[in-house]
């Protein structure tokens, strides 16, 4: 929804990032539906071509999980922050001066850091360029990438709350993709959590940290290290995830989950909403008493 955070959550190969990509068109969905609203509803994009595809691309703009590989090594950053200009706008050579010193400041840089290379910087410098570059033709969009795993945990707090600062000043919506729970519980609205690439299940963020329901949910949820949990009985997630060229027939999970039966074997389970929550799995779908005790790390 717009104005937002979003939040996909998962192991590492469940398609996180590949959804990401999918959704700011650098990588070609090969079936499914993406729309998007361009102030006259809801419009598709997946064949979208030229000047239409250009103006989608202006809406949506990602930053990048790796500040050290996204950024041109060769460019000052004057140029790296100006180059989306040069692509979707008519801007003069003067404009787009004004508006990269606009967009340092509006991340915590000074303008006079246009004239200096990407080596120059520490690591969370080098995120609040990747922002500054993405807002620079004023996206209504973001995916985040992961945007603060490569970054220090005091940095990482430092370039969240100036997200979250930009968002509510600029009204943007954000796609946040991370692995670690405790900065989706800061940033998100809603969290969807993601399975050998399709959404398991997806919940305001309250109601999924304190109700999860999808037993990988439940699973992820788990690992969280907990200090008052001292002698609590876990249930430890099972096994690897899947390859995902060949995967397990039926719900894609059942190898690995403690309540399987054999619909679980057979049958890929619909999304169905229960409670606050909307889950992918068949043991919700009908009841099934799920007795393992998982316990879940409050936050």
């Amino acid at each position: 929804f717009r104005g937002e955070t979003i939040s996909i959550i998962g192991e590492s190969g469940c398609g996180k990032t590949t959804l990401g990509r999918m959704l700011a068109l650098l990588d070609k969905p090969t079936d499914g539906n993406l729309e998007f609203d361009f102030g006259q509803g809801l419009q598709g994009v997946k064949k979208l071509q030229g000047h239409d595809q250009m103006r989608f691309r202006k809406k949506v703009q990602m930053i990048f999980q790796d500040p050290y590989a996204s950024l041109n090594p060769r460019w000052r950053v004057g140029r790296i922050v100006a180059e989306p200009m040069l692509a979707h706008t008519s801007m003069t050579k003067q404009e787009r001066e004004v508006r990269v010193d606009a967009l340092l400041s509006q991340v915590g840089l000074h303008p006079t850091d246009r004239d200096r290379y990407p080596h120059q910087f520490s690591g969370g410098q080098r995120q609040r360029i990747s922002i500054a570059r993405a807002l620079a033709v004023n996206p209504e969009f973001l995916v985040c990438d992961e945007p603060t795993s490569a970054l220090d945990v005091s940095v990482q707090a430092q370039v969240l709350n100036i997200m979250k600062d930009l968002q509510r000043r600029l009204g943007l919506t954000y796609l946040f993709i991370s692995h670690n729970l405790a900065v989706v519980h800061h940033v998100a609205d809603r969290v969807g959590v993601m399975y050998l690439g399709r959404i398991v299940e997806i919940a305001d963020r309250d109601s999924l940290f304190e109700n999860p329901q999808h037993p990988y949910t439940r699973m992820l949820l788990s690992a969280i290290p907990d200090m008052t949990g001292s002698g609590t009985r876990r249930t430890p997630v099972a096994g690897e995830v899947p390859n995902p060229l060949n995967p397990p027939s039926g719900c894609t999970f059942h190898p690995r989950c403690p309540f399987a039966r054999d619909l679980c074997k057979s049958e890929s389970p619909a999304m169905v909403t229960n409670g606050e929550n909307q889950v992918a799995c068949h043991g919700i779908a009908q009841g099934w008493p799920m007795t393992v005790e998982i316990s879940a790390a409050v936050l």
